[in-house]
């Protein structure tokens, strides 16, 4: 059975020899994507705050540990010759993870309020440079779109089957850290200051999330948009399902921890990466059989 597609007009026409299709290096647009995108950028929620808060590494060395691990992942990435989904979520889940810490570093200080209970210092160095939410993300909108603008410029493509470039893929992984980044700023700002809760923010990023569904049926408002749009979107639904799930029940969450809740997403995830590699595996080998078959008939 297909899977049901979700802003498919990212879908380029399949490649017609195998050597091309051997040549993608990221994944189709399809429901499978945004449940793994989702699950990830929740798992980067809560394994940020198990090393910076309940672990006390702070923002600070954390940012600096998981920036590192996301280079080292995308390092091997860029260095596959083809997708393999094990490589492309393990950098998706490194970007949510230094995202996380990358923003409460930005927007956070070391006040009381985002420090565990009884703890005076959360970490060594800087402990958050206080930004604020509103600064913190005026900025990181602004290098998002200086990175579009240098994307645009070069002349390549935007539609992500297309991108098989070393400098194509370093402007898309690019723009992935910035927006996970910013999602996690969009996130927090909800959960923590507008009021709305953990649940209401969730059920808020969702409705729009909904409202960019309906939009694909509407020929005027460009896909790579809604895309990138959805992209920094459901990071802030992954921050707040995260919060959700680790935070205490006083203020409106599970109080499941971030360990036990990173453990099982951790598993969650790995689960569908196996499936999607296999997957994969099953598409390549029957897109081989097809190439065989048509050669030998021609």
């Amino acid at each position: 059975m297909t899977e049901p597609r979700i802003i498919t007009v990212f879908d380029a026409p399949r490649a017609s020899t195998t050597a091309q299709a051997v040549m993608k290096k990221l994944p189709e647009v399809t429901l499978a994507f945004w449940i793994m995108k989702i699950a990830a950028t929740t798992l980067g929620e809560t394994a940020g705050d198990l090393f910076a808060q309940t672990l006390k590494l702070g923002y600070f060395l954390t940012t600096i540990a998981l920036f590192g691990i996301f280079v080292v992942t995308l390092v091997v990435q860029l260095r596959s010759k083809r997708y393999n989904p094990f490589f492309y979520w393990t950098v998706i889940l490194s970007t949510s993870m230094a995202g996380t810490t990358m923003s409460d570093f930005m927007n956070r200080d070391a006040s009381t309020k985002y420090l565990s209970g009884g703890a005076t210092s959360l970490g060594w160095g800087p402990q958050g440079l206080g930004l604020g939410y509103p600064v913190g993300a005026a900025i990181l909108i602004s290098i998002l779109l200086a990175i579009f603008v240098a994307w645009k410029l070069s002349g390549m493509t935007f539609q992500i089957r297309d991108i098989v470039t070393f400098r194509g893929e370093a402007l898309f992984w690019s723009a992935i850290l910035v927006s996970n980044t910013l999602g996690t700023s969009m996130g927090d700002f909800l959960s923590d200051s507008s009021g709305l809760g953990y649940a209401g923010a969730a059920l808020l990023v969702v409705g729009l999330l909904m409202v960019l569904v309906a939009l694909m049926k509407v020929h005027s408002v460009p896909n790579v948009a809604l895309f990138w749009i959805a992209f920094v979107l459901t990071r802030p639904l992954g921050a707040t399902a995260g919060d959700f799930l680790t935070k205490p029940v006083a203020k409106g969450g599970l109080d499941l921890g971030t360990l036990g809740s990173s453990v099982v997403l951790l598993v969650i995830l790995f689960g569908m990466m196996a499936y999607a590699h296999l997957r994969e595996r099953r598409t390549e080998a029957a897109q081989v059989q097809h190439e065989e078959v048509s050669r030998r008939a021609g």
